[in-house]
């Protein structure tokens, strides 16, 4: 992968901002993928030559992935349906794209906004049609967008501070991420059902001992 081999080495020489402004650049859709960019940051973690904290550049590319974000939202917050005459944005945020974001947002509602975090290809035009549509406040879109990308940003990163003097393996397993990133999303969606459903069945039975509480006392 040349794209990872061009970051690794330009990471190298800039360090932590270097990773920071190109997951800023990321957000605007230009044709640096941000999965590659992440791990990019993890192998230059793993370099001993580097001395650069692993932890830290999680932290580092959590706020770039955001920052990155949350400039796209706010520009179709502000500037409206004027955003797709943007120069750089009209090459990808056609008027086919956004009629098909729109239907999304419609159908899934703001789930849409932490779906998008593993929808590459669509992630910077689902979050200006939510900053255009004007139904989602900033904080309602950080929330969803953040918990997201705290599931994102720390793989991506871990994945290339572990495989960093095996390269071979890295791009395997980036090849392979897809797989390993959508059975993560299923795990994470089942988890949180069935939290809820145990959530449900607490609060039930605290009603129910309630109600025979009531009527013990009653007699």
């Amino acid at each position: 992968m040349d794209i990872l081999q061009h970051l690794i080495e330009f990471f190298s020489q800039y360090g932590y901002i270097a990773v920071f402004l190109v997951l800023v650049i990321c957000g605007f859709g230009v044709p640096i993928p941000e999965d590659i960019t992440l791990v990019s940051g993890g192998v230059i973690c793993g370099l001993a030559a580097t001395q650069l904290n692993v932890h830290v550049m999680v932290m580092i590319s959590f706020c770039g992935v955001l920052v990155g974000d949350s400039i796209m939202f706010m520009l179709g917050r502000i500037l409206g349906e004027k955003v797709k005459t943007l120069p750089l944005l009209r090459l990808i945020f056609t008027e086919r794209v956004y009629a098909k974001m729109q239907q999304k947002a419609t159908r899934y509602g703001s789930w849409i906004l932490f779906v998008a975090r593993f929808l590459p290809g669509l992630r910077s035009a689902i979050f200006v049609t939510a900053g255009v549509s004007r139904k989602v406040s900033f904080w309602r879109f950080f929330a969803f967008d953040g918990v997201a990308a705290l599931i994102s940003v720390p793989v991506w990163v871990y994945a290339g501070y572990y495989f960093a003097h095996d390269m071979d393996k890295l791009v395997s397993w980036i090849k392979n991420s897809e797989k390993i990133v959508i059975f993560a999303f299923i795990a994470l969606i089942v988890g949180i059902v069935i939290f809820l459903i145990i959530k449900k069945n607490n609060r039930y039975r605290k009603y129910l001992d309630l109600i025979r509480h009531r009527k013990l006392r009653d007699k």
